[in-house]
């Protein structure tokens, strides 16, 4: 898929954030790159065959105290990693939302075992 496609379904998903939501979105970057890096990937402990598709790296929302001057928080959207797990256009679609909302939970402070029960 070409990136500007891609980051046009980036933005549709951002958009589909419901406002009293998005409003609260504070300092707060999202980006598409086409891979993680081995760094990223390492940290993450990502494993051969296994695919990273979105990344939040800052301090949530609800561990910012006495928060000021800092560089925005960033939201990597993988484009191949995501391209990898999908079979169809469709499939693609729905990856990027799910990501986008996934990596915004973060943003929020939402850890990975909240949004397994949450089903996210």
């Amino acid at each position: 898929m070409e990136r500007r496609l891609f980051e046009r379904l980036v933005r549709k998903a951002l958009d589909t954030i419901p406002e009293d939501i998005a409003a609260h979105m504070d300092n707060v970057d999202v980006v598409v790159e086409d891979w993680p890096t081995q760094s990223q990937l390492a940290v993450n402990e990502i494993h051969d065959g296994e695919y990273l598709l979105g990344l939040y790296e800052g301090v949530p929302l609800t561990s910012r105290h006495e928060y000021g001057n800092v560089l925005p928080d960033k939201i990597t959207i993988f484009q191949r990693s995501i391209e990898a797990v999908c079979q169809t256009n469709d499939e693609v679609v729905m990856e990027v939302r799910n990501t986008v909302v996934h990596e915004i939970a973060h943003h929020f402070g939402i850890d990975d075992d909240r949004l397994d029960e949450l089903g996210v």
